[in-house]
């Protein structure tokens, strides 16, 4: 009777085929258990459980496309009506469109034809003739004369055809060789560190190692005047960060000194701090006091950030930067950053530091994890030209001697203001200002008011500078006028940064070149600026 009764009601058979269905299947006991104990405990959770089940369900059965809804809501065009839209269409610009100063500060950039070195061929819109004119270049930061050795280009020569141009690969995968290797034993045997690690890329180096190792909550103390790659890593850094007046050991003491006392009035935990500082500033060409930077570092407890990438292969009587040059001990610096395409006439960068810094860079450095290795006939290049500088003193010499000669020319002209050290093969030019304010001033102005302290807007200044290239540049010495970013940590604009020509000197110049260049620049300047005092 009763299987009589289940046959007649269809509900019953259907439940009972199901509970057929389910007890065949392996795994039914436990499933059933969990139900039951679940529902006991906490039937709402029980009943949350089927709710989700069934939204993810039907979230995956749901139809992702509008193919196969209704299109009652959008508007019906015709081909006419879309053609006549299509072409009514006004795309808005990707940037903005270059005014007429930017037009011809472009125009005005020289093109070098062929190799570069002491001499190049350039040719310009702008340029007398219609051939490439042959000049001397004071505009490339060839400081040791290396770009053009011909012992390099024969290394480079031999390495590309047993290696090969690169594996562009992460040094982390399959991009590092032997040679990779050795050059980084090599730098840090000529820097005087524990260990190195070498970047692809010169730019990216010190933006890749601050932020390694400084983060969110730690403390930078920076010089006013760092060069714009380490603003990019001050800034992906998140770190707090200080300034001191460019160059102003008493203000880099003050600062340091307020840093200290409020860590120990905190009750939080011990910050980690920096100081980050240059030992050339590619900004004007002036010199740091590592010596006074050293010793208050340690007084204070920070660690130090040196970036040689310009005075690394231009000071020391062996080109190995500044510590050699002031006599100070590499292990007193944490950190030695340096730029191989200007120190060595090669490419790339490398961090010099204790083998458990260059361990971390290695997984924390992001400018070394995600970029190919370089290629390894300029590691090579890089490696001959720290023995060049290391068995050739000769260099550093003929360097020192061909400043001392291009300054003697320059700093009789009573119209400009050259800020860089004595020493310096980066002679920064500036337009003096008839009131002197500009160079005379020491402490930093409020934002926006660098303009002010000059008689000639930064506009003026610039346009003056342009005039003196472009007169060097016919007369066969290429210069460049330096082009700079707003410092993207702080608003106020400190003086150095002002307007100026970076004049390189080269060891490879011979006595005439440096005369005959000195000459031509300073006519230049004096024929655009007159006796401006």
């Amino acid at each position: 009777m009763e299987n009589q009764q289940e046959y007649d009601d269809p509900f019953s058979a259907i439940g009972s085929g199901l509970r057929g269905f389910f007890r065949s299947l392996p795994g039914h006991g436990i499933v059933m258990r969990y139900i039951a104990s679940s529902y006991q405990k906490d039937p709402i959770r029980s009943l949350l459980e089927l709710i989700l089940f069934i939204f993810a369900v039907r979230t995956i059965l749901q139809n992702r496309t509008r193919s196969g809804q209704s299109t009652s809501n959008y508007v019906q065009l015709s081909e006419s009506e879309i053609d006549y839209l299509v072409q009514d269409f006004e795309p808005e610009p990707l940037c903005q469109p270059l005014t007429e100063t930017e037009k011809h500060d472009l125009e005005s950039v020289p093109m070098i034809v062929g190799h570069t070195g002491p001499h190049v061929k350039v040719t310009a819109t702008w340029l007398s003739g219609t051939q490439p004119k042959d000049v001397i270049n004071m505009a490339s930061f060839n400081f040791a004369g290396l770009v053009s050795d011909p012992d390099m280009s024969k290394q480079a020569q031999k390495i590309l055809r047993d290696y090969g141009v690169g594996s562009c690969s992460p040094p982390g995968f399959y991009g590092t060789s032997d040679m990779h290797m050795r050059l980084e034993k090599e730098l840090a045997r000529f820097v005087g560190k524990e260990d190195a690690i070498i970047y692809s890329q010169g730019f990216s180096t010190v933006s890749g190692v601050i932020p390694a190792f400084s983060k969110r909550g730690d403390i930078i103390v920076a010089d006013a005047g760092v060069n714009f790659a380490i603003q990019q890593g001050l800034q992906l850094s998140r770190s707090t960060v200080y300034w001191y007046n460019h160059n102003d050991m008493d203000s880099l003491e003050s600062l340091l000194k307020r840093v200290q006392e409020q860590q120990d009035k905190s009750d939080g935990p011990l910050r980690r701090r920096f100081i980050v500082t240059e030992g050339f500033f590619e900004s004007d060409g002036t010199c740091c006091n590592l010596r006074k930077i050293v010793e208050l570092k340690k007084r204070y407890r920070f660690r130090l950030f040196l970036d040689e990438s310009y005075s690394l292969g231009a000071l020391g009587p062996t080109g190995r930067g500044i510590t050699e040059a002031q006599q100070v001990s590499a292990d007193d610096v944490e950190f030695i950053i340096g730029n191989m395409a200007i120190a060595f006439g090669s490419s790339g960068g490398f961090c010099a530091s204790s083998s458990f810094a260059v361990k971390h860079q290695r997984i924390n450095g992001l400018s070394f994890v995600f970029s190919a290795a370089m290629p390894v006939m300029l590691a090579t290049g890089s490696m001959l030209a720290m023995q060049k500088l290391s068995m050739h003193a000769e260099l550093m010499t003929r360097l020192r001697e061909n400043v001392n000669k291009v300054r003697a020319v320059l700093t009789k002209i009573e119209s400009i203001y050259i800020p860089s050290d004595p020493d310096s093969p980066l002679i920064h030019i500036q337009v003096r200002s008839k009131t002197n304010a500009l160079q005379d001033h020491l402490a930093p102005p409020s934002p926006n008011s660098v303009e002010n302290m000059h008689d000639l807007s930064i506009k003026e200044q610039e346009q003056l500078l342009q005039q003196i290239v472009e007169r060097a540049l016919n007369s066969g010495v290429m210069l460049t006028r330096s082009r700079r970013l707003p410092n993207v940590m702080h608003a106020s604009q400190y003086l150095h940064a002002g307007p100026s020509i970076p004049l390189a000197v080269s060891a490879a110049f011979s006595a005439t070149d440096v005369a005959s260049g000195a000459d031509i620049v300073r006519g230049a300047i004096v024929s655009v600026l007159g006796d401006r005092r």
